[in-house]
């Protein structure tokens, strides 16, 4: 136990130092939020602290490092479902594949959001001021490659390049005829692609099973509809991880993996997320939390997994919204 407890310690002082530097008051704009909705069930039921943990194609999603430490695998595939509160709803595809010496590879896929029906409204000469228009058609997907190496045995740098997209509906605009005093009436197009980038990387220093690692999610430029710029939201973790059981000698047929994981965001200020996983067989319990959130906080899960057939489902607490409820199936080989 004693062990357990310097050990909990020596990681809150890693993480603690680095955020102090970041204690400022900041909060900004960001757009294309539905990359920051957290992919597949098993990061999330562990609050999404998956920076070092992450070793399957869930891993293209949080830390693109990750894939290369998919060394026992020929093949691995997730499928994500994402039950949003407001009745949105979010899926994510995830390919993996390990290229042996060449390092491995993978797909990422972020098809359109259901939002379901979204109505506009218009100024009218009525007791309201407004009137309903009809539905607007908003939609937005994500796709991209990545590529993850394992340097040596301690050390593994990962990327993920990814195309988005955005569609905010349309909406009429009045346009001055350059050539003289005259306007009409046309329609504006309210839509937008990117190109961002993810990277990261994972070190094990050499005590047992302990690791750290970092990552840099939503990398692009400024986008812009019309004269109002934003950014994508970028995100900067730094995270460390070990299966706790190593401290107490050979442990087969289990694990406990603790992973605690220090937030830079854009658009809030510094968070701290701590998950734990424990595997015995073919069952696997998860649960985490989630600090400084203002309407996170716990989440759990649970996982099955036999003959390469990898079934997962997370819950989190949102406060005055709704659970928000994922479960992810996979295939690995």
């Amino acid at each position: 136990m004693k062990k357990l407890i310097g050990f909990l310690l020596i990681l809150t002082l890693i993480l603690i130092t680095p955020l102090q530097s970041f204690a400022i008051s900041k909060l900004g704009q960001t757009g294309f939020k539905f990359l920051d909705v957290g992919v597949g069930a098993r990061p999330a039921a562990m609050a999404e602290a998956y920076t070092v943990i992450s070793d399957d194609a869930n891993a293209i999603f949080h830390n693109p490092a990750g894939i290369a430490q998919m060394e026992a695998k020929t093949f691995d595939m997730t499928v994500s479902r994402t039950q949003w509160f407001a009745e949105i709803s979010y899926n994510a595809i995830g390919i993996a594949v390990n290229g042996g010496v060449w390092g491995n590879f993978g797909l990422s896929l972020i098809p359109a959001p259901d939002y379901g029906d979204i109505f506009g409204t218009v100024v009218a000469d009525n007791e309201r001021g407004y009137e309903d228009t009809d539905p607007v058609e908003v939609s937005a997907y994500s796709m991209g490659l990545a590529y993850g190496r394992k340097f040596t045995d301690k050390f593994m740098i990962g990327a993920h390049v990814k195309y988005a997209y955005q569609h905010l509906g349309s909406n009429p605009m009045e346009y001055q005829n350059p050539l003289g005093d005259s306007t009409w009436i046309g329609t504006q197009i309210n839509e937008l692609s990117t190109i961002a980038y993810d990277l990261g990387t994972i070190f094990y220093p050499g005590f047992k099973s302990f690791r750290f690692g970092m990552s840099v999610r939503n990398f692009s430029g400024a986008v812009k509809y019309e004269e109002y710029g934003f950014q994508l939201p970028l995100t900067f973790k730094i995270g460390v991880g070990m299966d706790i059981l190593d401290l107490f000698g050979e442990h087969q047929g289990q694990s406990l993996l603790l992973a605690i994981d220090a937030v830079h965001p854009r658009d809030y200020t510094e968070r701290i997320l701590i998950g734990g996983e424990y595997n015995i067989g073919l069952l696997t319990l998860r649960a985490g939390y989630k600090f400084n959130y203002s309407e996170e906080g716990l989440c759990a899960g649970v996982g099955l997994y036999t003959k390469g057939i990898k079934l997962d489902y997370a819950y989190s607490a949102f406060g005055a919204f709704d659970l928000v409820n994922r479960v992810t199936l996979g295939v690995s080989f």
